[in-house]
């Protein structure tokens, strides 16, 4: 079954060029397009796709808005959203992540890199590159110390709950987290489902934005 993805940036050629990269590819199919937050709002409700590729810097309602519209809409709580930015607007990435988008990219990226992110997030899991985290956290958010909410949920957490929510907002895979606190992919993988259960968060980039408002981990000690 294929996945069903929308397009939403305010530059018709940008969309014209995605339209023709994900025509290529037999598994992945373009179910309709938008050029700004509103007019993607109406699509996704229409359309229901698995996949959103979402500009940020739209005319009127943007990007950023229309994805913490989507997260917030539990008709469309199956909807994933994998935001396009470039480094210049790093401080909206960080706040996409907490409206709820399952990851993002920089729209210099290889075609190849796009499509692997789509399929990537339609699966279920996020697009969280370590390098892009790094630039993003440490720039903008910074807490000398947890907030109260944050604390609480902290206690919700095993002590390995906690390790592994931490080296999930470091950006290591399951894989990475298994090989670093020598347990197997499989019980790395329960951990992570676990922590998002007793934090609600809707997938891995709601855990990363967890961690570091909660200060499991601080600025500079992504590996």
């Amino acid at each position: 079954m294929s996945v069903r993805v929308a397009l939403v940036d305010d530059q018709a050629l940008v969309r014209v060029g995605l339209r023709a990269l994900l025509a290529a590819e037999p598994d992945l199919e373009v179910v309709g397009e938008a050029a700004d937050g509103r007019e993607a709002l109406h699509l996704v409700r229409r359309a229901r796709p698995d996949v959103v590729v979402m500009d940020i810097r739209m005319p009127g309602m943007d990007g950023l808005e229309a994805t913490r519209q989507i997260a917030a809409d539990p008709e469309l709580g199956s909807i994933r959203v994998l935001v396009l930015t470039t480094f210049e607007i790093d401080e909206y990435v960080f706040e996409a992540l907490r409206a709820g988008a399952g990851g993002f990219l920089l729209k210099d990226a290889e075609p190849a890199d796009l499509l692997h992110a789509i399929r990537v997030v339609a699966g279920g899991e996020s697009l969280l590159s370590p390098r892009i985290t790094r630039r993003v956290v440490e720039a903008f958010v910074a807490r000398p110390a947890p907030s109260a909410p944050h604390a609480s949920l902290l206690a919700e957490l095993t002590e390995r709950e906690r390790e592994v929510v931490a080296l999930v907002g470091m950006g290591l895979s399951n894989q990475e987290i298994a090989h670093k606190l020598f347990i197997s992919p499989a019980t790395a993988r329960t951990h992570v489902s676990r922590a998002m259960s007793k934090l609600s968060a809707r997938d891995r980039a709601q855990l990363v934005v967890f961690a570091y408002e909660s200060g499991l981990v601080a600025p500079g000690r992504i590996g």
